[in-house]
């Protein structure tokens, strides 16, 4: 799998003093997940790591990344503008 770029950007708090990424792509997602998630990693959390993998191993369409991360940024109260 390549790397498409989700059909809308997600944007979170990526710490405590309200700095905000911009997550583009299963990668970023990836990443954000696995090493700058802020506090508890609830179910939520691995779902969408869950479907970062699926999607990286072409079992699951991109805007399932998308949904799931968001869920997990609405889940720990960091998810910006929605």
């Amino acid at each position: 799998m390549q790397n498409p770029k989700f059909a809308e950007p997600v944007t979170v708090r990526a710490n405590i003093q309200g700095a905000e990424t911009i997550v583009t792509d299963v990668y970023e997602c990836s990443s954000f997940l696995l090493r700058n998630w802020p506090g508890k990693r609830g179910p939520a959390h691995r779902a969408a790591l869950q479907a970062c993998h699926d999607a990286s191993a072409d079992k699951k369409p991109i805007s399932s990344v998308r949904r799931a991360f968001a869920s997990a940024a609405r889940e720990a109260g960091i998810l910006v503008g929605h």
